[in-house]
């Protein structure tokens, strides 16, 4: 499945426009090249035949030349001469033109955009959907648990690697740091999402997405870990609905153990 890459407007706008430069400036060389062609057979044409049909001979052959078909007029030697010198030249703008367009259509940006525009259509149909922050140990288990519940799920996960084992098990995922950047919360349409489940270990990142997500979308639930009290106040304030206190919880699960090994 296709990942969505959040990616800043402004970047994406740039990264286009330098691939349309790139490509003007492919097919501007290409045209000059036959336009070159065009024209030095056209001088070196002795027939003594009208201009016209002079220019139209040597256009005719100058495209036979860059297409290969090999079928020419009749050529003297110089025209042969010039014609061999303008194979090399074409040669050489051919393969710059191929590297380049290739590298254009396989670079990472276009890779991304068209993902995004394969995935576009899904998420736009998303509504009272999870969102799960983070694809780790923790992340794992709430969407494997969520999903066998019935809800659909999406993963936003900045980590590439971890973001393609989340596609691959068949998650909706949005690549992009929901902590930095709003493009990853709002691609995961956290408007119309019905709840946010931060699982991220880092404590700074778990409140930035936090007040990210709160902001997006204040009726969002947003539930998230916390290290201790304090930590979940902070987070509350944030705009936490509920925040599970991990020295309570590993507390109560210790207690519990404690009371059930004592029992007879």
């Amino acid at each position: 499945m296709p990942i969505y890459h959040a990616l800043e407007p402004r970047s994406v706008d740039a990264q286009v426009r330098e691939g349309r430069r790139r490509v003007l400036r492919v097919v501007a060389l290409l045209q000059a090249t036959l336009g070159a062609c065009s024209l030095g057979l056209f001088v070196l044409d002795s027939s003594g035949d009208p201009l016209g049909e002079q220019a139209l001979r040597a256009i005719w052959n100058a495209l036979n030349l860059v297409t290969t078909l090999g079928d020419f007029d009749s050529l003297d030697e110089r025209t042969k001469v010039f014609m061999m010198v303008t194979m090399v030249a074409f040669m050489i703008v051919g393969g710059y033109a191929i590297s380049s367009l290739t590298g254009i259509f396989s670079s990472t940006a276009m890779i991304a955009l068209r993902e995004n525009r394969r995935m576009q259509q899904q998420l736009d149909r998303l509504a009272n959907h999870v969102i799960v922050g983070g694809f780790g140990p923790v992340g794992r288990l709430v969407a494997q648990q969520m999903q066998q519940a019935g809800a659909q799920v999406v993963i936003v996960e900045r980590n590439e690697e971890m973001a393609a084992e989340a596609s691959n098990l068949g998650y909706l995922v949005v690549q992009g740091d929901a902590g930095a950047n709003p493009v990853a919360l709002e691609g995961a349409r956290v408007g119309q999402a019905r709840a946010l489940v931060v699982t991220t270990d880092n404590p700074d990142r778990k409140l930035s997405i936090t007040l990210m997500a709160h902001s997006c979308n204040p009726q969002l639930k947003v539930l998230v870990t916390g290290a201790n009290a304090s930590r979940g106040d902070l987070l509350r304030h944030a705009g936490a609905s509920e925040v599970v206190l991990i020295d309570e919880l590993v507390a109560s699960a210790l207690v519990k153990r404690l009371a059930t090994a004592g029992t007879p």
